[in-house]
This record gives structure tokens, C-alpha cells and sequence, in this order.
């Protein structure tokens, strides 16, 4: 089946040949004729499986010929968790839409928000944020939404995690009670059900990845190595087996600095993504990365969410996360596309509760694997994990010490860590009106 077959306009169809799309993905599939029905929608795909475009290209079409917006109003609004994955989506509505007369802006703290309040005043067709923002500008009688017909909530476990629950629900009460809403996830959690139940009217159900598994394509190993000794382990890897694009996971902001840094001095270009550095920052080291500029992108959970890179060969978990769920989101960065990939993680002692729990959420036991000269030491002794918000014990209990990071992200995370709140701190929001 091509794209033609989904019952899509020309326009659109143009748009999708010239980014070199011709077979649509399963998410695509299934999404884009039940999005264009106008029903509510509810679909568990990971980063990778083509869901932006499962969403923008009908979100688009039915948006294609309708009324001009008022001033200040929003006819189609998209919330995503992080800066980086609405720029993305960004990108997509406005490459899908060039050849229609829709008007589009992406919006998120970290930079100044007059531009952002310029692009509002005249109404928008299609508005991407991240929550914090988009609250403040509301607040701030900047943007008008109580005539949005399409509500998009992408990667929102995610949103969850970060601790947006109580901004999603403020949003939703200045929104309209008539309007199609379509809630993208990549598991259907607990959480994520129960958000849907209150959300969503008898909506359409998609599941295209299987929940909590791993890309068949994919490498998996594990190096057994002391904690000290990880630095110079990731080093000796990537200098040994020449990899030249590498994304690196840490546990920290702090960490992630410190990393960069090291393996800069050890001339291994490398740079640094969290929430605490400028966009203009993040903006240069992915783009960096994404050409082969730059050799190592050492990145946290949050500011990777939504990172998407074609064919990127390798991954390494620098630190096991505390939540077994960010596993798979991690490694699912490579083998995609039918590309083959690596994913691999240096654990110490610390680590070894994260493993088993890790080993058990994706039903399989990974390669362990000791690196000549950088042997183990057998006596050594597990330490406290830090994550970013103090410390706290190795092993993770069942669930890889999902419940206490939950905890503390609610509370923390939005009041300034990564992503979050940004938008409080006053630094303004994204520039840029464009033209769908």
C-alpha cells in the first residue's frame, strides 16, 4: 500500500515523495484513516516508527480549507514534553504542509518569547509547545484556546515522567469540549490508561511495537567494568573499533559535562545535551552529530527524548537508568529502518539490581562481556547511584527504582531539571513564524 491509497490530498502527497517517503510505516497505516475519520485516538509507537507524520499528514488534511483563525486563536494545538521534539514535530508540519496555506509555529522556554507572542497575535493554524510555556503565554492572554478542534498529546508517558500532568490538566480545562483528541504514547502504562480514560472518547486503539521490547537488529552487550575505570573503558571502545557516531547516555546533567569534557581532552570530539544548557547550544551539537561533525553526543533521558537520527550505528549506556522502561527508549535509537545497530552499557557494582531489572522487563539475559585491561576488581563494593537529586541506593528493587524517580520528578523536575519549567525562569520562548 502507498500513501495515495490512505485516501490523502495531492498536496500532501507531493509533500511526502519530496521527503523521499513511498511506503507508509505500520503507525502510518493505521493512524493516518482513523485520524482522518475524526475520531479520538489512541496509539502506543515508539521514537522511530514514523508517528509524527502518522499524525501531522491527516491532522493537515483536515485542517486543509477550513476557517482562517481569529487573532490569537489555535486551531490545532500539538504538546509535546521537550524543546528538541517540538522542534522536530515543527519541522515536520511545516515540510508536510508547504504546499498548503496553513499557518504554523513552534513555541518553548529557554529563549525569548517576544517573537513567539509576535506569531501568536495573528492566529495560528497548527501550534506546537511544550506545557510550561504554552501556560505562560495563556496566562499572559498572548494566545487564545478555546477554538482548538484538534488536541495532539505526543510522547506522553513522557510528559508524565517529567511531572506536566498538572499543566496538561490546566490546559485542558481552557480547551473547547468538542474537538478530536489524539494521545501518542510509547506504552500503554498505567498512567497513560488512565490519562486516555478521562481524555479520550471511544477512542481507536493502536499498538505497533509490542510493549517493553527491543529492536531485533540491535547488538546488545554488556561490559562488566569498575566505575572508575568507565571513562577510559568508553574511550578505548570508541578509539578501538573507530566509531564515529556514538550517542551516549548519563544519569546526570553534571555527569554528562564532566563526560564531554573528558573525552574532549582525550581527543574524542564530544559535546553535551541536558536542560541546563542554551538552546543555541543544543541546536549546534545536534545538528553537529546529526552530519558526522561531531563524533560523541553524550546526552540525558529527557533532552534525547524524541532525538532522531537515521541509521545511527551505535548507543552506550554510560549508566544504567533507574527505570527499566528508559532501556528501551535508549537503545531504540539505533537498528532502525532495518539498520543493523549496537547498543551497549558499561555497568559497574553499582549497577547490578538496574541489570536484573532491566534483564527481566525485556525477558532476556544480555552478553556480558570484560574488555582486556579493564578487568573487574571481584572484591569491589556497591555504592549509592546518584541521579541527579541526591543519592540513592544501587539495585533498583523490582522495578529498577521506578517508583522513587517518579517521586522525586513530580516534585523536581518541573520546577527546573531539564526540560521542565524552563519557561518560569522568565528566559523567553522559540522565534520563527512558518509558513505550513
Amino acid at each position: 500500500m502507498t500513501f495515495s491509497d490512505l485516501g490523502l490530498r495531492a498536496e500532501l502527497l507531493r509533500a511526502v515523495e519530496a521527503q523521499g517517503y513511498t511506503t507508509p510505516t505500520p503507525i502510518q497505516l493505521k493512524a493516518i484513516p482513523a485520524v482522518l475519520k475524526g475520531g479520538d485516538l489512541l496509539a502506543s509507537a515508539q521514537t522511530g516508527t514514523g508517528k509524527t507524520a502518522g499524525f501531522t499528514l491527516p491532522m493537515l488534511q483536515r485542517l486543509a480549507g477550513g476557517p482562517l483563525p481569529a487573532k490569537r486563536q489555535v486551531r490545532a494545538l500539538v504538546l509535546t514534553p521537550t524543546r528538541e521534539l517540538a522542534a522536530q514535530v515543527g519541522e515536520s508540519v511545516a515540510d508536510y504542509g508547504r504546499h498548503l496555506t496553513l499557518r504554523s509555529h513552534v513555541i518553548f522556554g529557554g529563549v525569548g518569547q517576544q517573537p513567539q507572542v509576535d506569531a501568536l497575535r495573528g492566529g495560528l493554524d497548527v501550534l506546537i509547545a511544550t506545557p510550561g510555556r504554552l501556560l505562560d503565554l495563556h496566562q499572559q492572554q498572548h494566545v487564545d484556546l478555546s477554538k482548538v478542534e484538534i488536541l495532539v498529546l505526543d510522547e506522553a508517558d513522557r510528559m508524565l515522567d517529567m511531572g506536566f500532568i498538572h499543566d496538561i490538566k490546566k490546559i485542558l480545562r481552557v480547551l473547547p469540549d468538542k474537538r478530536q483528541n489524539l494521545l501518542f504514547s510509547a506504552t500503554f502504562s498505567n498512567e497513560i490508561q488512565a490519562l486516555a480514560g478521562k481524555l479520550l472518547d471511544d477512542p481507536v486503539m493502536i499498538e505497533v511495537a509490542r510493549r517493553n521490547t527491543t529492536a531485533e537488529l540491535v547488538d546488545q552487550a554488556i561490559y562488566r567494568v569498575d566505575r572508575e575505570k568507565k571513562r577510559d573503558l568508553l574511550a578505548h571502545l570508541i578509539t578501538a573499533h573507530d566509531w564515529q557516531q556514538v550517542l551516549v547516555f548519563t544519569r546526570t546533567k553534571h555527569g554528562a559535562n564532566r563526560l564531554a569534557e573528558q573525552l574532549s581532552k582525550q581527543d574524542i570530539p564530544a559535546m553535551a545535551i541536558h536542560g541546563n544548557k542554551s538552546q543555541s547550544a543544543r541546536t549546534k551539537a545536534l545538528a553537529a552529530f546529526k552530519t558526522g561533525d561531531l563524533q560523541v553526543l553524550v546526552a540525558t533521558d529527557i533532552a534525547a527524548r524524541g532525538l532522531d537520527i537515521e541509521e545511527l550505528p551505535h548507543v552506550v549506556n554510560f549508566e544504567l537508568p533507574n527505570v527499566a522502561e528508559d532501556y528501551v527508549h535508549r537503545i531504540g535509537r539505533t537498528g532502525r529502518a532495518g539498520s543493523e545497530g549496537q547498543a551497549v552499557s558499561l555497568v559497574c557494582v553499582d549497577e547490578h539490581g538496574l541489570l536484573k531489572g532491566i534483564e527481566r522487563l525485556i525477558k532476556r539475559d544480555l552478553e556480558k562481556r570484560i574488555e582486556p585491561g579493564f578487568e573487574p576488581d571481584p572484591n569491589a563494593k556497591p555504592e549509592p547511584i546518584e541521579n541527579g537529586r541526591g543519592k540513592r541506593s544501587g539495585g533498583g528493587g523490582r522495578n529498577g527504582g521506578q517508583g522513587q524517580r517518579r517521586q522525586s520528578q513530580t516534585a523536581g523536575q518541573r520546577r527546573g531539571s531539564d526540560e521542565a519549567r524552563a519557561p518560569r525562569r522568565r528566559r523567553g520562548g522559540r522565534s520563527g513564524s512558518q509558513q505550513a
